[in-house]
């Protein structure tokens, strides 16, 4: 048994796919500074709420008691000035850094010979890419689900077109 079917109108419908990838950059672009801005939240979340379990030791100017970080937890905010270098820098239209302008931040980072790492960057990425994901295929979703109805209309209108002539 054979079963034979034909497509018709095929350049239209890749012309709507192209249409529909057009129609998409301003939601990817969205996406992308949106996800930028949850992991330099999540980043500040770290260092500011975190639990720290380091030693506790005393500061000069001003004088006061400071709970370090431990190993392999975010580093503990002390001055403030490690969160308020956390920067979001828009490259281009589809590209944003985030990016810790602190010149210690890679030392915390990554650790030295004489300190273990205190990650926060690498962290809040890491979970932050999950829910960038699923903002990602539920745009993508409504707008395949958009162009779907669209094409829909369109075969019903000239449906009806057909059958009033």
């Amino acid at each position: 048994m054979d079963i034979t079917f034909n497509v018709k109108n095929l350049k239209k419908v890749m012309s709507q796919l192209n249409r529909l990838e057009k129609d998409m950059e301003p939601d990817f672009q969205e996406i992308v500074k949106g996800g930028a801005q949850l992991i330099r939240g999540e980043a500040i979340k770290s260092i500011q709420q975190g639990a720290k379990s380091g030693i506790v030791y005393e500061k000069y100017n001003p004088r006061r008691s400071h709970r370090a970080s431990a190993p392999g937890e975010a580093p503990a905010s002390d001055t403030g000035n490690l969160v308020s270098k956390i920067l979001i820098k828009q490259k281009d239209k589809n590209n944003t850094q985030v990016e810790s302008g602190a010149n210690y931040s890679a030392f915390l980072e990554y650790g030295t010979s004489k300190m273990q790492p205190r990650p926060f960057m690498l962290p809040a990425f890491e979970k932050s890419k999950k829910p960038i994901a699923e903002a990602t295929f539920k745009r993508v979703k409504r707008k395949i689900e958009e162009l779907v109805k669209w094409v829909i209309l369109q075969l019903l209108y000239k449906q009806q077109s057909i059958m009033h002539c």
